[in-house]
């Protein structure tokens, strides 16, 4: 059953993760691409930052989830931070393996 504190953690998680892979991806495809290709990149990497100044004032503020969420809220940042940063290596490394192994091959 969900209860209101795990639908607070859960759009608390999920706005940040959102925010975090549309600034990596649209800073990859800004550098890396070319001609409509980087202002793509350029429109993902502003709506990554958009998203992501969006979380910081719901965070802050509590906006429409204040009843959801809890004085945890802190904690919940700080685990989402961690378990990003842990997917983002398991991710790095799995790529780099693929990697090392195609063009070893």
């Amino acid at each position: 059953m969900i209860d209101a504190t795990n639908l607070g953690t859960f759009v608390t998680i999920l706005l940040l993760t959102f925010a975090v892979v549309l600034l990596i991806a649209g800073a990859f495809t800004a550098y890396f691409g070319s001609g409509k290709s980087r202002k793509i990149g350029g429109g993902l990497l502003a709506a990554g930052l958009i998203v992501g100044i969006v979380w910081v004032f719901l965070v802050r503020t509590g906006g429409p989830w204040d009843r959801f969420v809890d004085a945890g809220i802190l904690n919940v940042i700080v685990q989402a931070i961690l378990v990003l940063l842990a997917a983002f290596v398991g991710a790095g490394a799995a790529i780099g393996l693929f990697l090392l192994a195609i063009m070893k091959s």
